[in-house]
């Protein structure tokens, strides 16, 4: 495997992050909320606070990176 053609892939799937990723836009506003609603004012983020919407994102954004979800040509084929 040439060096230069894994750059070229890793490049390939950068610049399509945000399209990979906006399929999981629910999900991480729903996190951003609750992290924001449980810091308000002073206080600090506690441990498992938001872990049902952080379980829920992490799940979308595996989901999302799948082999099945990519863009053609990211996805191995040729």
């Amino acid at each position: 495997m040439s060096g230069s053609n894994v750059w070229t892939r890793n490049r390939e799937k950068m610049r399509n992050f945000t399209e990979i990723f906006s399929k999981c836009a629910d999900e991480a506003a729903a996190y951003g909320k609750c992290v924001a609603a449980t810091t308000a004012g002073r206080q600090e983020l506690q441990k498992d606070l938001c872990a049902k919407e952080f379980e829920a994102l992490k799940n979308c954004f595996v989901k999302a990176v799948s082999v099945k979800n990519l863009p053609a040509g990211l996805d191995g084929s040729s």
